[in-house]
């Protein structure tokens, strides 16, 4: 992979730099940058050394030296807010945030006001609506009744999509809402239509009561929040299959295990915690913001080939002091926020490269000497994290919460922050690092990105690229095959004893995601972002069976993915038709317009419209969808004409290239005056009634063919996306959905 090296020795890729470019570094108004990335690192450095100044402990020059080597290095990377901000005016440096949303219009608003705020700065919020009391509940001051929680989150949805961060930060939402309120089933069905809140990643959060009802069988009890009384009984194992069979089709919703967070809360007598942040791996309290920051284990080895354990302590303790630090110079963008972030002094040290570190060691990510690597090495860093964290309180005095803590309670003496690690998902600073993200396996091995100009790169792993030169197996053909699959798992040319390390998240199973997520957590203060990756083929009892394994293995929440379940899908093989077309598989693109065979076959669905029964036939040739016919059960009249016009449309889009999926997003929700039917059934127009009748044939997962399917298309570079701690993040070019 190609490097750039600045004039004082920064090493950096090619994507790292572009990455930097086009997010972290000062522009002028004309978008120019105004500093190298050596400039960014010594103003990140000079601004976080600062906070020294205010205990008089160290020398703010000195420090500042070694943070700006420790990043330069590579070693240790901050959160991206930290990165853009720091030094300087807008000076808000957390990526995490946490608001509280109480069941008043004073509340929510001032929720909505507080979050555009925070994304403005940088920020990513997580929000608990289940304070909300349910839909169509009394409203004493209006007689009237309630609109519910899911309404309010199309308002914050909705602000969101209008602040946009400035376009640096794309802004990212969670929201959660607990398995036992009145509105569950509704929340739980909510992004089935994958056009409704877009910007917010959803989670259930489950109770204890809630997963042992599962595991017998049992009803459990259904609270009003209003009124804290039972209204109703539900079968624990239907919701909890519901939430599973959207969780299938999706990836949405997650799940959180509310009473295990809470276990874990250092200050249960400050509040209790409801939410997490947008990739789930920061539970906060109301009003709390964390900072993050990563190690890249990859500069953690000897050259004997063996983790360095003596850098890897000074790089804690260092990172540990850094974020410290951090807190004391942050800009926060509330006051409320300022004053719990200053009392509890929450901070997240986590690590990025470990897939890179296993490879480096010759360990497969999916073996029991992972597993134990993985417990032996985020035991030290927690270990030695909260050792400097303690000893910082000796030196600065302990977080001002500390009295009641579960710290105090249990008499393990004063230490500065109330939590001290946390693995995050690391998208864009892992590709600054050039490392692996997170503790998730390689994305793949080697991929296909093309570019705006239509021009195809193949991006290959450097780990995999350095040893198949050295190992006398590299070429540009090999890698561009490589490329068609991720894997290189069924490559007999390639040594076996490659094939053994350089495994991908497909070429493990689910349970093996879970262990390593388990492990993790068993050493982190927060939680472990992390995505369980499935194939396409896999069924619903095979989430089922990973929600209920990261139950019982200490987990404190799950994300799954299973390929080709998004809307946004798109696979990197093609193939050859039987006239020599080349026809791209991922988008069903073609060079040219298809012709009409004498004879195709197809289905007819009858969709009940507000105008009368609609019925549609839908035709496919050898290559998928061809074509579409209406024809409306009163003849004649605008509707009759209206819904043969889309359908000539429709056609022409299938046989020019556009996906079903896409004919769908842009029909399905249509209004007009005269709606049909009710709930899931409901029809609110001739358009709506043509989109959900095209949903219906395709089933959406009918339509993947093969099983390299990646992420999908990053809307910026075109290149593949990866399903990452609950997020997507594209690797090639630092674009992130979840900020």
């Amino acid at each position: 992979m190609t490097e750039y090296r600045s004039s004082d020795a920064i090493s950096l890729t090619k994507n790292a730099l572009t990455v930097l470019e086009r997010r972290y570094l000062k522009r002028d108004e004309e978008g120019r940058s105004l500093e190298t990335p050596a400039n960014m690192f010594q103003r990140v450095a000079d601004a976080i050394a600062q906070a020294e100044a205010k205990y008089a402990e160290e020398d703010v020059a000195e420090i500042s030296a070694k943070f700006y080597s420790m990043m330069t290095n590579l070693e240790f990377l901050p959160n991206s807010p930290t990165l853009m901000n720091a030094g300087r005016e807008l000076g808000q440096l957390s990526a995490c945030f946490v608001l509280p949303v109480e069941d008043s219009m004073e509340s929510i608003f001032e929720a909505v006001k507080n979050t555009a705020l925070i994304h403005k700065s940088g920020g990513g919020t997580g929000f608990s609506f289940s304070r909300i009391r349910p839909a169509n509940d009394v409203v004493l001051s209006t007689k009237g009744v309630s609109s519910g929680p899911l309404s309010f989150m199309n308002v914050f949805d909705t602000a969101t999509e209008t602040i946009k961060q400035g376009g640096t930060r794309r802004g990212a939402n969670m929201g959660i809402l607990r398995v036992d309120h009145p509105d569950i089933m509704d929340f739980i069905m909510s992004k089935r239509d994958q056009n409704v809140l877009t910007n917010f990643n959803i989670s259930v959060g489950i109770t204890e009561e809630f997963m042992e009802a599962v595991k017998s069988n049992q009803d459990y009890a259904i609270i009003n929040p209003r009124t804290g009384a039972e209204v109703d009984r539900m079968s624990a194992p239907k919701v909890f299959d519901h939430i599973v069979d959207l969780a299938w089709n999706n990836g949405e919703p997650g799940i959180i295990f509310l009473d295990r967070l809470n276990r874990d809360n250092p200050t249960p007598h400050i509040g209790e915690i409801e939410s997490t942040n947008p990739c789930g791996e920061q539970p906060l309290l109301p009003y709390e913001s964390c900072n993050l920051g990563s190690i890249n284990l990859s500069k953690m080895v000897t050259k004997e080939g063996e983790v360095n354990w003596d850098k890897l302590e000074q790089t804690i303790a260092l990172a540990t002091r850094f974020l410290d630090n951090v807190i004391d110079v942050n800009n926060y963008p509330i006051e409320q926020i300022r004053d719990m972030s200053l009392a509890n002094r929450k901070i997240g040290l986590g690590i990025m490269g470990w897939a890179d570190l296993l490879i480096l060691l010759q360990i497969p990510y999916n073996s029991t000497e992972a597993i134990a690597l993985g417990n032996r090495i985020m035991g030290f860093i927690n270990e030695k994290s909260h050792a400097t964290s303690k000893q910082l309180a000796a030196e600065r005095g302990a977080f001002p919460n500390f009295k009641g803590s579960t710290y105090d309670q249990r008499g393990m003496g004063e230490i500065r922050n109330a939590t001290c690690t946390t693995i995050a998902p690391t998208g864009t600073i892992s590709i600054i690092a050039n490392s692996s993200s997170g503790v998730e396996p390689l994305f793949a091995v080697s991929y296909i990105r093309q570019v705006m100009d239509n021009d195809i790169l193949v991006e290959v792993n450097p780990l995999f690229e350095r040893i198949a030169r050295e190992r006398g197996f590299y070429s540009l053909e090999l890698m561009k095959l490589i490329a068609e699959k991720g894997s290189i798992k069924d490559f007999e040319q390639i040594p076996e004893d490659i094939r053994r390390i350089f495994v991908t998240a497909h070429d493990i199973t689910p349970e093996d995601h879970i262990k390593m997520q388990a492990v993790f957590q068993k050493h982190t203060d927060n939680a472990v972002s992390k995505t369980v990756n499935f194939c396409n083929s896999a069924t619903r009892d095979d989430v089922s069976s990973v929600y209920q394994m990261a139950y019982e293995n200490g987990c404190k929440g799950v994300t799954i993915y299973r390929d080709g379940s998004r809307d946004n899908q798109v696979l990197s093989l093609k193939k050859e038709d039987s006239e020599g077309i080349n026809i791209p598989v991922e988008s069903g693109k073609q060079s040219r317009k298809r012709n009409r065979p004498r004879k195709l076959s197809g289905a007819t669905y009858q969709m009940e419209t507000g105008c009368g029964p609609l019925y549609v036939t839908i035709n496919e040739d050898q290559h998928g969808l061809f074509e579409v016919f209406t024809t409306m059960g009163k003849a004649g009249g605008c509707a009759a004409s209206q819904c043969e016009a889309l359908g000539r449309l429709v056609s022409l889009a299938w046989r020019s290239g556009v996906q079903a999926r896409q004919a769908v997003k842009q029909l399905i929700g249509i209004s007009c005056h005269k709606h049909a039917g009710f709930g899931a059934n409901k029809i609110t127009s001739c358009a709506d009634a043509l989109a959900k009748a095209i949903h219906q044939h395709v089933q959406y997962e009918e339509e993947v063919v093969g099983q390299n399917v990646q992420g999908g298309a990053c809307p910026e570079c075109g290149g593949p996306v990866e399903h990452e701690g609950g997020c997507c993040v594209c690797h090639a070019c630092g674009f992130s959905e979840c900020a």
